[in-house]
C-alpha cells in the first residue's frame, strides 16, 4: 500500500472583514446629492422659462393697411 503525503499549508483563509457604511452606501449618497444640486441648478438659473417675457402673438413691423382694398369680381 503507498502511503500519500500529507497536504502542506499555503494559506489560512479567514472571513473579509464586512465593508464599512460608507463603502456600501455611498452611490446613494452621491445619487441624491446629484439630483438636489440639479434641481437647485435648474430652479436657480438666470433666464428661467418662468423670468422670460412671453408673446402672445408675433410683433408686426408694418401697420395693418385701414382702407379695405378693391375685390375684383370673376366672371361666371
Amino acid at each position: 500500500m503507498i502511503l500519500k503525503a500529507a497536504p502542506t499549508v499555503i494559506g489560512v483563509l479567514t472571513e473579509p472583514t464586512p465593508p464599512s457604511w460608507w463603502k456600501t452606501n455611498r452611490h446613494k449618497v452621491f445619487g441624491i446629492a446629484g439630483l438636489l444640486i440639479g434641481y437647485w441648478i435648474g430652479t436657480h438659473l438666470h433666464g428661467a422659462p418662468d423670468q422670460q417675457p412671453q408673446h402672445l402673438r408675433p410683433s408686426h413691423t408694418t401697420p395693418a393697411p385701414t382702407a379695405p382694398t378693391p375685390r375684383t369680381q370673376t366672371p361666371a
